[in-house]
């Protein structure tokens, strides 16, 4: 060897290291989900046995974009966590709502049956959602075993997470949605989301607004909830709307107002990344 050529540590436990595995089909239905997994260690090495990130991108229910987010995802794999980005059933496809929440809480049961396959660790999930995401996240933390939300695919398995964080995400939807009848297309909107029975759509809303989830003495995971002061499409008032009845019945939750901040784009400075990653490193035990 040359003497004056510098020398650099090599990475004997792949510190750092991420892979993706994508088209991995989680439900009958055929629904998939992407996995962002740290480098398996070394076989003389204990395993990771990793906590898992379960992403949702937001989609206004349809199909989510799972590619959307992997750069910032990534990071939190490079970190030591295993990341979930999940897709379900499209609304506009005719799978009115909750389907898209009882397909992820399958991702959830699938995950856990499969949690030696992936070197997952079950017993800690924290969910993580932007906008329709956001709210499906949120549904996730406040409907844990919910009988009304499963199907008997891993039934053994359960679809509880151990922490929320919610950005820009969609709470009372009796009143963010009651105006959309009367504007152009606004039936047809509605009948995509919550059926054709027209007289059901107010219960409908009602019972997948996230504020009318909370229930007096429960115990529910820590929320984080973010949201841009400026958004046009989901106002800072759904987060106010899922924050009062959470913290005033002594949940842990904490919120985030983002200055100026609109749906997606802006929001996303550093600072909001940086909390964001701090809160969820923190669940996870990272």
């Amino acid at each position: 060897m040359i003497d004056s050529i510098p020398h650099l540590p090599n990475n004997p436990l792949f510190l750092g290291q991420a892979e993706v595995k994508r088209h991995i089909v989680y439900s009958r239905n055929g629904q998939e989900l992407t996995l962002i997994l740290p480098w398996s260690r070394p076989e003389h090495m204990p395993r990771r046995n990793s906590p898992l990130i379960l992403f949702v991108q937001g989609s206004a229910w349809t199909t989510p974009n799972m590619d959307f987010e992997i750069p910032m995802l990534s990071h939190f794999a490079e970190a030591g966590a295993a990341v979930a980005t999940v897709s379900h059933r499209s609304a506009a496809e005719g799978h009115p709502l909750p389907a898209f929440l009882v397909d992820v809480k399958c991702a959830i049961r699938y995950l856990r049956a499969h949690a030696s396959e992936y070197d997952i660790n079950a017993e800690r999930i924290v969910a993580f959602g932007t906008s329709s995401g956001g709210h499906t996240v949120c549904c996730l933390g406040l409907t844990g075993d919910d009988p009304r939300f499963r199907t008997e695919e891993y039934a053994q398995q359960s679809d509880a997470v151990q922490a929320v964080v919610a950005c820009f995400a969609p709470t009372d939807l009796t009143a963010l949605f009651t105006y959309l009848k009367d504007m152009p297309n606004g039936e047809r909107t509605l009948t995509a989301y919550f059926g054709p029975d027209s007289a059901r759509w107010p219960e409908a809303m009602r019972e997948l607004s996230t504020p009318n989830m909370v229930r007096p003495g429960v115990k529910y995971p820590p929320f984080m909830l973010l949201h841009g002061t400026a958004d046009p499409l989901v106002p800072v008032s759904q987060l106010d709307a899922l924050y009062i009845p959470l913290n005033e019945d002594g949940a842990e939750v904490s919120a985030v107002y983002v200055d100026g901040a609109e749906h997606e784009g802006s929001f996303w400075s550093p600072e909001v990344r940086g909390a964001i990653y701090d809160e969820i490193m923190k669940r996870l035990g990272l």
